[in-house]
């Protein structure tokens, strides 16, 4: 069956977007997935993403990992995909879409979207690293060498290791630049590797950094290897809400397969 798909990226986490409004798509065939996420055989992607009517709110968003199964949130891919609605005529400037966390709002002006993610009250502060949800799982800690660390190996050792083991986290390795300025570089699960860019675990990093008091700021700068991201956010007795993802999302080509 020959699919359309659009191919979008976030700060250079990238997506195969498919308009499945029609329902089109087979979504048990994992190996499909798989394949079109595939770099060297298929599309390449670090996930495919579906878009699909909603009964209630604008769209809803199915999320798969580049390994064909479906996953927990991803908030570069809920960027990106407020851009593709806005392409298809889904919506206009402004967008509340249910994903897999529940429901997000969200905003687009030119190429900028901001995405509205999850409250975050759990914050556990281990030695050595801290880990917290952000609509999927991150294990966050500081590493000086961050420019020539192995993030394949170091990431998947954490990844696989205890206390995650079988369900696994996201890791984050970070390094303070400024009072407000983070460099971030992310092991994602499902992807088996760094990617450019996380939305999640930039979300997780800049909250995780003022809960350890390195930034009493409250507008927070990420920089990753695919550019660059903000976060914000208010605080209330522990309470990490109104947090806003915000950063590019462009369409890279279109195409059918």
């Amino acid at each position: 069956m020959e699919h359309t798909f659009y191919k979008y990226q976030g700060t250079g986490n990238d997506f195969v977007m498919i308009d499945n409004r029609q329902q089109i798509f087979d979504k048990n065939n994992t190996k499909q997935v798989a394949h079109l996420c595939n770099r060297h055989f298929g599309i390449g992607a670090d996930g495919l993403i579906l878009l699909e009517n909603h009964d209630s709110v604008d769209f809803k968003m199915v999320y798969y990992n580049a390994d064909g199964n479906e996953s927990s949130m991803c908030g570069n891919g809920g960027r990106c995909l407020v851009a593709f609605a806005k392409q298809l005529g889904v919506i206009e400037n402004e967008a509340v879409f249910e994903a897999i966390d529940g429901l997000h709002h969200a905003s687009i002006e030119g190429d900028i979207v901001k995405l509205k993610m999850v409250d975050v009250n759990t914050i556990e502060k281990h030695e050595g690293h801290v880990f917290l949800d952000t609509g999927s799982p991150h294990h966050v800690q500081f590493e000086n060498d961050i420019e020539t660390l192995d993030i394949r190996t170091k990431g998947a050792k954490i990844r696989y290791g205890a206390p995650y083991n079988e369900a696994g986290s996201n890791v984050n390795f970070v390094k303070k630049l400024s009072d407000k300025i983070f460099a971030v570089r992310t092991y994602e699960r499902g992807v088996e590797d760094e990617t450019l860019s996380c939305g999640t675990g930039a979300t997780a990093v800049a909250i995780a950094m003022h809960a350890l008091n390195e930034t009493r700021d409250n507008l927070i700068t990420l920089e990753v290897p695919g550019g660059e991201l903000k976060v914000s956010f208010d605080v209330e007795n522990g309470l990490y809400k109104n947090v806003w993802l915000i950063g590019s999302a462009k369409l890279v080509f279109k195409g059918n397969i």
